[in-house]
């Protein structure tokens, strides 16, 4: 199971006959172990990476240190439940260290983030505090590194 999720996580939608051929088991083995994956929440969906930086869509990315307090028996997963369930959160993480939790939020721009930790996530019952900090270049993300322009390295030449 864990080499066809290993080809699923690295590479998106695989064709099982690919699969099946890679790693010379059968078709209906590959089948069977990603149907039983996906109904065991064990493999969430596939998706794209993209290089939002290249295209003319303009997003922004916030990590947000959230200090809250744990519910009785419920611990933080009540208060992570309920900020996970917001549009604008693209990630969710209970955290050691400072922070109880980090969440990460996309937004069209700066404002709009500043609008959902104040009007959205701060005034959420447990949440004590917040801080933000923003993206502001990406170098590597899922695993791939974003590609940088090479640049001439060499020497002008002058007559």
């Amino acid at each position: 199971m864990q080499q066809i999720l290993e080809i699923l996580e690295q590479e998106g939608p695989v064709d099982p006959q690919e699969i099946a051929t890679r790693l010379n088991r059968p078709l209906e083995e590959v089948q069977a172990v990603v149907q039983q994956a996906e109904q065991q929440g064990i493999l969430l969906g596939y998706r794209a990476l993209i290089n939002w930086e290249k295209t003319d869509t303009e997003k922004v990315y916030a990590f947000i240190s959230v200090e809250a307090t744990p519910e009785h028996n419920r611990g933080f997963d009540a208060i992570a439940d309920y900020i996970s369930r917001f549009e604008e959160v693209h990630a969710l993480y209970l955290m050691s260290g400072l922070s109880d939790l980090t969440v990460v939020v996309e937004g069209d721009d700066f404002r709009e983030i500043a609008r959902f930790v104040s009007e959205k996530l701060a005034p959420v019952p447990g949440v004590r505090s917040t801080a933000t900090s923003f993206v502001l270049k990406t170098y590597k993300t899922e695993g791939k590194t974003i590609s940088q322009e090479p640049t001439d390295q060499r020497l002008a030449v002058s007559p």
